[in-house]
């Protein structure tokens, strides 16, 4: 009891819910565009969001449905357009997308949810909206293929559908046996991703019997270290949006104070949030490998946090790791104006792959460290750079990706 495994699947992989994916033809041509996710029942629901000044309408709409409603059964997403900068002619057309839902299958609109990905400024095409509704609801199916074509149909500069799952082992309602309760979720984000909620868009389905206070406080926890310490390129997006949809059809016991029970649901809810993030970071637009920084040994978990993340978005760090050059000082240096105070000259640090691991620096001073080695360390797919401040025993992980000729290439023309 109370263990996580890693499951398959993705929003389907709960009891209870649906998903289904269609090509509306808002901005892409010959593929699927906009995706929706169903509960057969009412859920409880809980949601994190960007923390940029201007956000988005859906973001608007949803933190409605989260902090007022507190109760979902669908959510409806769309690529290509953000719905961002649209004024009140935005929130309109969410309340619309929303009334479709209602008049499509009987749900209350304001049990809607609404996200959307893509271009800032343009307004979104209505009709196909409307129409994409009307398409999917006669194909919402809990098959994991369905939540698999869901995770595709989200995408925008992603080369990979990300989809994540685990199930763990709970106290039954009712008699002394146990159930299995599944967290499962998909996430699309590849460019204008940094910490604080990112377009990054991430939607988590569970079966989990949970009271609603508590649900927001584990996706809160989570989110900080998960998608809060990922970083692609310092743009912190309008429209980052994180749900957790739970309807209670895997029969647990209710989850009502922080118990063993909440501790192993929170376990296998950060374990989902960290693979979606591990693969937004990898996926990265323009990106040929993971960049993940490991700071131990620091003085705090939150001055690790500091530190971690102001070596993933060093753009000539990215750089280097791109050109698989071990130029460590840039490293020390981006620790060095991270804000945190440190002793540069008890600093270690070493690069760790599949390739194998290699300390590159001891005492803030180079260890005569063999070039050939390190660039064979760092041709790998996923790249560790391990920061030792050698101070007290708090640590955190940052994942980023390398930076590319490609990423310009791609957001030199991003709205052609």
């Amino acid at each position: 009891m109370f263990e996580t495994e890693r499951s398959i699947g993705g929003v389907t992989a709960a009891k209870g819910f649906k998903a289904a994916n269609y090509a509306a033809g808002i901005k892409y041509a010959d593929r699927d565009d906009m995706a929706m996710i169903c509960s057969d029942v009412y859920c409880s629901v809980a949601g994190t969001f960007t923390k940029n000044v201007v956000k988005a309408a859906p973001v608007l709409w949803d933190q409605k449905v989260c902090y007022v409603t507190q109760s979902a059964r669908a959510v409806v997403i769309n690529a290509g357009i953000a719905n961002a900068c649209t004024g009140e002619e935005g929130m309109k057309y969410c309340k619309e997308t929303a009334l479709t839902v209602q008049e499509e299958m009987g749900v209350d609109e304001s049990s809607v949810l609404v996200a959307s990905t893509g271009v800032i400024g343009m307004q979104l095409p209505m009709e196909k909206i409307k129409d994409g509704i009307k398409h999917m609801v006669p194909k919402l199916s809990d098959t994991l293929k369905s939540g698999e074509n869901a995770a595709k149909a989200i995408m925008t500069t992603d080369t990979k559908k990300k989809e994540a799952a685990v199930t763990i082992k709970l106290p039954a309602a009712e008699g002394d046996g146990e159930v299995t309760v599944t967290i499962g979720g998909m996430a699309k984000g590849s460019g204008m991703i940094h910490p604080n909620m990112c377009t990054m868009l991430s939607f988590l389905t569970t079966d989990v019997d949970i009271d609603q206070k508590l649900l927001q406080e584990a996706l809160s926890a989570t989110v900080e270290d998960t998608y809060n310490m990922i970083s692609v390129d310092g743009d912190t997006s309008t429209n980052d949006t994180c749900l957790l949809l739970a309807n209670g059809m895997a029969g647990n016991l209710k989850i009502t104070q922080k118990d063993e029970s909440y501790h192993a649901f929170c376990r296998g809810l950060k374990e989902v949030n960290e693979s979606l993030a591990k693969m937004m970071a990898g996926d990265g637009e323009g990106a040929t490998c993971l960049f993940e920084v490991k700071v131990i040994h620091a003085r705090s978990k939150e001055e690790a946090k500091i530190l971690s993340k102001s070596v993933v978005t060093s753009s000539l760090t990215k750089a280097a790791i791109y050109g698989h050059d071990a130029n460590w000082g840039r490293i020390l240096c981006a620790l060095g104006y991270s804000g945190v105070q440190f002793d540069p000259e008890k600093v270690d640090l070493y690069f760790e792959s599949e390739n194998g691991r290699i300390q590159i620096a001891k005492n803030g001073v180079s260890v005569g460290f063999s070039e050939e080695e390190a660039t064979k360390i760092l041709t790998a797919e996923a790249v560790t750079a391990i920061c030792d401040m050698n101070q007290k025993d708090a640590s955190a992980t940052a994942w980023g990706c390398d930076l590319t000729h490609e990423y310009v290439s791609i957001n030199a023309d991003y709205r052609s």
